[in-house]
């Protein structure tokens, strides 16, 4: 029997009303992640549109990144102090405004001060909806309830890369995305009206919220358990071959490296996506059931991702130059969809290792992980592309030096979190026990 499993004191029940909820914050994460990857399919049109290289447009995504992973431990202290329901109010207006802020932009700069905008509000989202999920839900539906509700993000994603690509080329860039904006005002609307933080009876217990000190607190005590820890490094090793590819450099990569055309290439994004929103659902399953095929499943996502970028990359100098076969493009983007899955097992460290009242923060600290990698690799790609005259070999290269770093911290901190879950595990049937019928 596993920790997650434990049926704890006062689990709030679930069931249709919680789904009906914890649905409204999803749908903003939806919304979220539509308007976070919008840029994925439109960087050759941002390149002509702002008349910049390669460098410059990694910035782009960059910045918005470094906004991301930065907002994370100071939204989760907001979540865990204000409550969900605020936190993503501020984020819907944000990322809404920075969408329709990208959209009118006449200049480069504008544009970047818009992403950073819009970086900010989707920072709000995904733990707010974490936050939601272990308000509404039974304890043991926290694995599958974290990939389902990226499953509905990688839904998101999925909108840019069929819908949005679309329209960009009928309809041009103002309206594609001055019109995608208005998705946010559409889902502000029942978050205002029909959001709450928790069900009755199930509010949360007080905290002492000193200012300073409770930030220090929060912060030091979740940083303290190595569960937090390993659950930043599974994310920070999982989630950032895919986002890169996804968020700016797969349509490039695809169009310029391997020659396809720009339909091709978008129906392999799409692919990354669909293999995504099937492999959550398994992860989510599997984890739920078995909580020690965690870091087997995130280590072997790692592996299998290594192995098709190396054979990816390797295959012109087998064989004379020529780009890579359409087979093994098309698993290399089956094999990235698993990178998101894999890094939602991050968050399945740090849940148990935390109480309710620092959920939200220990979430924080997990989610930087993947969002500093894709941070490092997008600007490390951009730069070795024109340091190499567009060697997408060499540029791409710079993904297993991060995976070398990751897998490393990850097998260092594994058997103390172990030990330590069975310590809360002996603890939590301890606390069961004693609770009065």
């Amino acid at each position: 029997m596993s920790a997650a499993a434990v049926a704890l004191p006062g689990d709030p029940p679930g069931g249709r009303r919680a789904a009906a909820v914890w649905g409204i914050g999803v749908a903003v994460y939806f919304v979220a992640v539509t308007f976070r990857t919008s840029l994925g399919v439109a960087g050759l049109d941002a390149a002509d549109r702002f008349d910049v290289g390669a460098s410059a447009l990694s910035t782009f995504s960059i910045l918005q990144l470094l906004v991301y992973a930065g907002m994370q431990i100071p939204v989760g202290l907001m979540v865990d102090r204000l409550g969900a329901k605020k936190v993503l109010t501020l984020g819907v207006v944000l990322f809404t405004v920075g969408q329709l802020g990208f959209a009118l932009s006449p200049s480069y700069g504008t544009a970047l001060a818009s992403r950073a905008l819009l970086g900010c509000g989707d920072a709000m989202t995904f733990i707010s909806v974490l936050r939601l999920g272990s308000r509404w839900f039974p304890a043991r539906r926290g694995p599958l309830i974290g990939q389902v509700a990226a499953f509905f993000g990688m839904a998101g994603n999925l909108v840019s890369t069929i819908f949005i690509s679309r329209t960009l080329h009928d309809l041009g860039w103002t309206t594609t995305f001055a019109g995608s904006a208005v998705a946010g005002l559409v889902v502000l609307v029942p978050l205002v009206l029909f959001l709450k933080d928790h069900p009755e009876g199930h509010e949360p217990a007080p905290v002492q919220r000193a200012g300073r000190s409770f930030v220090r607190r929060q912060i030091a005590e979740s940083w303290r358990e190595p569960g937090t820890r390993l659950g930043l490094w599974v994310h920070f090793t999982t989630q950032f071959p895919a986002m890169v590819f996804l968020l700016l450099w797969g349509m490039p990569f695809l169009v310029e490296a391997q020659g396809l055309s720009r339909t091709t290439a978008g129906e392999l994004l799409t692919l990354v996506v669909l293999s995504n929103m099937a492999l959550g659902l398994v992860y989510g399953q599997i984890i739920a059931r078995h909580h020690a095929a965690r870091t087997p499943l995130a280590l072997g996502t790692v592996a299998a991702t290594a192995l098709l970028w190396v054979a990816t990359l390797a295959y012109p100098l087998a064989n004379r130059g020529h780009a890579a076969p359409m087979w093994l493009l098309i698993t290399l983007c089956t094999v990235l969809g698993a990178c998101g899955p894999a890094s939602m097992i991050g968050f399945d460290f740090a849940r148990p290792a935390n109480p309710p009242e620092r959920q939200g923060t220990a979430s924080g600290i997990v989610n930087m992980g993947g969002f500093i990698a894709s941070m490092t690799t997008l600007f490390a790609v951009g730069v070795l592309l024109d340091a190499t005259g567009d060697d997408y070999r060499i540029a791409f290269a710079s993904v297993f030096v991060l995976q070398a770093l990751g897998v490393a911290q990850i097998l260092r901190l594994r058997n103390r979190t172990a030990r330590r879950e069975r310590d809360h595990l002996v603890a939590s049937r301890v606390e069961t026990v004693h609770v009065p019928a």
